[in-house]
C-alpha cells in the first residue's frame, strides 16, 4: 500500500488527511483479519548523491527507491509498531485541531520509542506515506512555551529570530518589525498562518549564529541598510526554512547567507539552498534555491587581511566532512564556484569564524564587510 497525493485544492486539509489515515489503517486491519501480513511501501528520497555526471533525480519529487515493510520480518515489526502509535497520536491531533511537539510524542510511549530519533523517523515515514509535510500532521519541533522564552538580560528570544523592515500577522498576532527595525522578534512556528506580509526591505540576510545576529542588532544594521535579518541559530529547523522560503516567494527579494568559514557553516548554507537528506521527501517545500553565499569564504582570509592568529587548523573530522561534501552532485552541477571555495578550504587546511573579522574593529562586520560584499556584488 502506498500513500496518495493530497489535493492542493483541498479546503479542508485535516478532513482529507484524516480520510487517508483511515484508509491506510483500514487496509492494515483488513489484511490482518484475512490472515495476511500487510505490505507497507515507503518511498525513499535524497537531496544529493555522489555522482555529479549522473542523470540523478536528487532534490526532485521522484523517489530513489523504497522500503518494503512487512510483519513477516522481525526487524520491521518494531518500526511498524512505532509508526502506528505515532499515527494514532497524529490522528487525534488532527481530529481535535491541536498541535504538539516531537518531544511530547516521545514521552507518550518512552519505553517503546526508546529514543527521540525513533519518533523522528516514524514522523518522516508517515509524511512519505501520506504525501504531506510535517506541519500538516500538526507536529512541531518544540513547544510554543520554549519558542517564546525571553532572555531578560539582552531581551533576545532564545529561538529562531527575525528583525528588519517587515510587518506580518501570524493568525491574529501582529509582528511589527518595521516600527523598530533592530528589535528582535521570534520567527513563527505556524508559518502556514503567516499573512499580510508588508516590507520595504532591499534584501534578506540569513546569518548562521545568534552572536552575529546580536552584533548586527547592536550596530543598528537594519536601520542603516534597509534589510531583513534572520537566524536559525545553527542548523535551521523547518519553521525557519519555511518562513525564509515564504518571504523570498512573496517579496521577491534577493537572499544572502552568512556562515562561518568551516565545514559546518557550509553545510548550513547548503541546507538552506538544497535542503537536508533527512527531509529530502519535502525538499521542494523547504529549499530556497535563490539564496546566495555572501561569506565567509576561504578567500576572504586574504582579501580582508585576517591574521594567522585568527585562523584555526582543520581537524581530521573537518577534513573528512569536506571531502564528503565535495562529492555532492549539486555542487558541481549548480554552484561550481561554491565547490572551488570549499576545495580551497581543504587545500589551505584552515578555517575561521565570522567573529574573526572583529580583529579590525568591533563593528567591522556591519560597517565594512557586509556593505562591501553587497555593494560590490562579491556574492556567489
Amino acid at each position: 500500500m502506498e500513500g496518495k497525493w493530497m489535493s492542493s485544492q483541498s479546503q479542508s486539509p485535516n478532513f482529507h488527511l484524516l480520510a487517508k489515515i483511515k484508509e491506510f489503517t483500514l487496509s492494515i486491519v483488513t489484511d490482518l483479519s484475512n490472515g495476511q501480513s500487510p505490505v507497507i511501501l515507503i518511498h525513499r528520497f535524497r537531496n544529493h548523491c555522489t555522482n555529479p555526471n549522473s542523470n540523478c533525480f536528487c532534490g526532485s519529487n521522484l523517489p530513489c527507491g523504497k522500503d518494503v515493510l512487512t510483519l513477516c520480518r522481525e526487524s520491521h515489526v518494531h518500526r511498524i509498531d512505532v509508526m502506528l502509535r505515532v499515527l494514532l497520536i497524529v490522528q487525534k491531533l488532527l481530529q481535535e485541531n491541536r498541535h504538539c511537539s516531537k518531544r511530547d510524542i516521545y514521552y507518550m510511549h518512552p519505553s517503546v520509542f526508546s529514543d527521540q530519533s525513533v519518533v523522528d523517523h516514524a514522523i518522516n515515514d508517515i509524511c512519505v506515506l501520506m504525501q504531506c509535510s510535517r506541519h500538516n500532521l500538526n507536529v512541531v519541533s518544540a513547544g510554543k512555551g520554549l519558542y517564546l522564552l525571553y532572555i531578560k538580560k539582552t531581551n533576545f528570544v532564545s529561538c529562531r529570530l527575525v528583525m528588519g523592515w517587515i510587518r506580518f500577522f501570524e493568525g491574529k498576532r501582529l509582528f511589527d518589525c518595521i516600527s523598530s527595525p533592530n528589535k528582535v522578534h521570534p520567527i513563527p512556528v505556524h508559518v502556514e498562518e503567516v499573512k499580510d506580509i508588508i516590507s520595504v526591505a532591499h534584501y534578506i540576510l540569513v546569518v548562521e549564529k545568534e552572536s552575529v545576529f546580536e552584533r548586527l542588532a547592536n550596530d543598528q544594521f537594519c536601520s542603516a541598510n534597509h534589510c531583513i535579518v534572520i537566524t536559525g541559530r545553527g542548523y535551521p529547523d523547518i519553521p525557519t526554512r519555511r518562513f525564509l522560503r515564504l518571504l523570498v516567494e512573496d517579496l521577491h527579494l534577493p537572499a544572502y547567507c552568512l556562515v562561518d568559514c568551516d565545514p559546518y557553516g557550509f553545510d548550513i548554507l547548503t541546507t538552506y539552498r538544497f535542503g537536508s537528506m533527512q527531509m529530502a521527501y519535502d525538499t521542494k517545500h523547504l529549499r530556497v534555491p535563490e539564496i546566495q553565499w555572501l561569506g565567509a569564504y576561504p578567500s576572504d582570509a586574504e582579501r580582508y587581511f585576517i591574521p594567522k592568529q585568527c585562523l584555526l587548523s582543520l581537524t581530521a573530522e573537518d577534513k573528512r566532512k569536506l571531502e564528503a561534501m565535495l562529492l555532492r552532485c549539486y555542487l558541481q552541477r549548480d554552484v561550481p564556484q561554491w565547490r572551488l571555495e570549499l576545495k580551497m578550504m581543504l587545500e589551505k587546511g584552515v578555517k575561521f569564524e565570522i567573529e574573526a573579522l572583529s580583529v579590525h574593529a568591533l563593528s567591522f562586520l556591519s560597517v565594512s564587510y557586509l556593505p562591501s560584499k553587497i555593494q560590490g556584488k562579491m556574492i556567489i
